[in-house]
């Protein structure tokens, strides 16, 4: 078998998520539906990380196996033949037959796009809140994630009973672009639905309904308020899947929203 490394972008606007679904359209189960058919045999493609419905990408890894050698560019321009236009393929490159997208990766960055007025063209890419916010309360907030923390607060009640909820966040940013705030989340690994609880907590805290000791306080004891404010899906972005060595770039908008 020959092992191929993935890189690639979606928008993911229209699909249930990434990972494969029975009666549903993913992006895993697009990808592979692509990649079969230039190669004219089965495949298996394995992603760094799931995402949730709604959520995009900007450079989501995964791996693909095939009993066939070939050419990774020759292999990037034929899945990317098959693919609708809201996925692409970035970049193929050959790897090691025990390299995993996801067992190998050290850390996930995502950012979350806040649009502070209404978008005729960014609407599918970002969160409008309409009220006025504090961006130097919300930096603060966004700090006191910063660390190992119990996140029990901040996951879907649908996750599995087994799994760990500690989380270790190796970093935050927050960064303004004229209407746009842009931030950033770094950890080992993320629960269902956590950064964008975590974004809606932030938010909060910008309007000034809570304050960073009312975030302590739901990272040390259970807490209902987080679901409550769940940050649309439309903002976010699997910004980049970081592996031994690699480093983040410096935040910028994706997109040409404004």
């Amino acid at each position: 078998m020959y092992k191929y490394k993935i890189v690639l972008e979606y928008d993911g606007t229209n699909y249930s998520g990434w990972q494969t679904q029975k009666n549903a359209k993913s992006i895993q189960g697009t990808l592979i539906a692509a990649a079969q058919k230039f190669l004219g045999m089965p495949v298996q493609i394995q992603g760094a990380g799931r995402t949730d419905a709604g959520v995009h990408a900007l450079a989501q890894t995964a791996h693909l196996e095939s009993p066939k050698k070939i050419n990774p560019e020759t292999l990037r321009f034929g899945i990317n033949d098959n693919l609708p236009a809201s996925i692409n393929v970035l970049r193929v490159e050959n790897a090691p037959p025990l390299f995993h997208a996801r067992h190998h990766a050290v850390s996930r960055s995502y950012l979350y796009l806040i649009a502070k007025r209404r978008t005729a063209f960014g609407k599918r890419y970002v969160w409008w809140v309409k009220d006025n916010l504090d961006v130097s309360k919300m930096r603060h907030a966004l700090g006191v994630f910063s660390g190992f923390h119990n996140f029990a607060s901040f996951a879907d009640k649908r996750m599995d009973k087994d799994a760990s909820t500690q989380v270790d966040i190796e970093g935050v940013q927050l960064k303004e672009f004229d209407d746009i705030i842009a931030l950033r989340v770094v950890g080992s690994h993320f629960l269902w639905k956590m950064v964008r609880r975590i974004v809606g907590i932030t938010v909060e805290a910008g309007r000034d309904n809570l304050t960073s000791h009312d975030i302590e306080k739901m990272l040390q004891s259970y807490s209902e308020t987080p679901a409550r404010f769940t940050a649309p899906p439309s903002g976010l972005f699997l910004e980049k899947v970081l592996y031994e060595g690699d480093k983040l770039p410096e935040i910028k908008p994706p997109i040409c929203l404004f």
